[in-house]
């Protein structure tokens, strides 16, 4: 067997670059998902905290949303949920609607995260991760801005300080 893989070391080579090609056009697969600006968000329906569950974007249609996915490990949740809880205050009456969507975590654990932060705006739970893949969240906290008609204005990786927030939200109220 050996002695055909060196009389036809051109046939392994050619086979070996197939099968790698094959690799990364699976990785290039349509399971990511293609969030673009100005396009539709998806929808869900996700369990809140408290009780109930909310239809989005069903039942936000003309407000303005931010979507933030966080957990109680991330570092950078608990002080940036604080820190845009006045923005929300001052911009709830003119359609501002914070959706903060705990990611594979259960409900008492992300109860007793929300207990400590004394915030206003929904909080949901995303308890198999599926909502945070379908948006394509690779690290908390992501935040997705929304427009009034559904569609995706704005995503911020990472940490977020109020200013930028508010400017970001400013822009569509």
């Amino acid at each position: 067997m050996v002695v055909n893989f060196i009389q036809f070391p051109q046939l392994m080579r050619n086979f070996t670059i197939a099968v790698l090609v094959l690799v990364v056009l699976m990785g290039c697969s349509d399971e990511s998902p293609k969030l673009i600006k100005g396009q539709p968000m998806p929808g869900f329906i996700l369990d809140r905290l408290e009780s109930g569950s909310l239809d989005f974007p069903n039942a936000l249609r003309g407000k303005v949303v931010a979507i933030r996915f966080w957990a109680d490990w991330c570092p950078f949740c608990e002080s940036e949920m604080k820190n845009i809880e006045p923005v929300y205050q001052q911009n709830q009456e003119q359609g501002l609607v914070i959706l903060a969507i705990n990611v594979r975590q259960d409900r008492k654990t992300a109860a007793a995260f929300i207990r400590k932060l004394n915030i206003s705006y929904d909080v949901l739970l995303d308890r198999d991760g599926e909502v945070a893949r379908r948006y394509g969240v690779i690290a908390l906290p992501t935040t997705f801005i929304v427009d009034r008609q559904g569609n995706l204005h704005t995503r911020i990786l990472g940490e977020s300080t109020p200013e930028v927030f508010h400017k970001i939200v400013g822009e569509l109220l």
